[in-house]
């Protein structure tokens, strides 16, 4: 097959709201559940309940039954660590859950705005700097900036990695497991 006439790699498109950080999809890594929750600081079971309950799914691979593996994006590692931050600020993880879901309505991604928060509200500041409550409802705000998020999680899944290496899968994209 000939190259494409633009030279650049296709891109991933992103799942469940999640963000969109332009990786080449010869690039996309897997990271397996028992790494995921220690560069994240959840337990286990914590990261097991996010996935049953469709907080965050692996966009990789899921769980397929007895002996299967779930296989999390370094999207969903950046996703995982936001809800970690505002359960961490204090804000409950039902409240999480409705302003990820309102992110997802108003068709924005993570990496569209700042997440903001009081301990009780979520707040998205968009580049517009608008401020957007995403519960409805107004006070006080403590922000989280989600590009120094991304680079911090980046140097830790680096150092993580070298130390785990078996954590580390390369894996084909759904569509091109299917077409293979």
């Amino acid at each position: 097959m000939a190259p494409r006439s633009d030279a650049r790699p296709r891109r991933a498109a992103a799942r469940q709201g999640q963000l969109l950080l332009d990786l080449p999809v010869d690039t996309r890594v897997g990271y397996r559940g028992a790494f995921v929750h220690r560069v994240v600081g959840i337990s286990y079971r914590q990261l097991d309940y996010w996935d049953r309950t469709d907080l965050v799914r692996p966009s990789i691979s899921g769980a397929q039954g007895s002996g299967s593996q779930r296989l999390y994006s370094f999207d969903d590692i950046v996703r995982l660590r936001v809800i970690k931050r505002l359960l961490d600020a204090g804000v409950g993880l039902a409240r999480i859950r409705t302003a990820l879901e309102e992110l997802a309505r108003q068709g924005r991604t993570l990496a569209d705005v700042t997440l903001a928060s009081d301990g009780s509200t979520v707040y998205a500041i968009d580049d517009d700097q608008q401020l957007l409550d995403l519960l409805q409802r107004g006070q006080g705000v403590f922000a989280i900036a989600v590009d120094p998020l991304v680079d911090e999680l980046r140097g830790e899944v680096t150092a993580l990695e070298s130390s785990d290496e078996e954590d580390r899968i390369e894996a084909p994209f759904a569509s091109e497991a299917v077409a293979g």
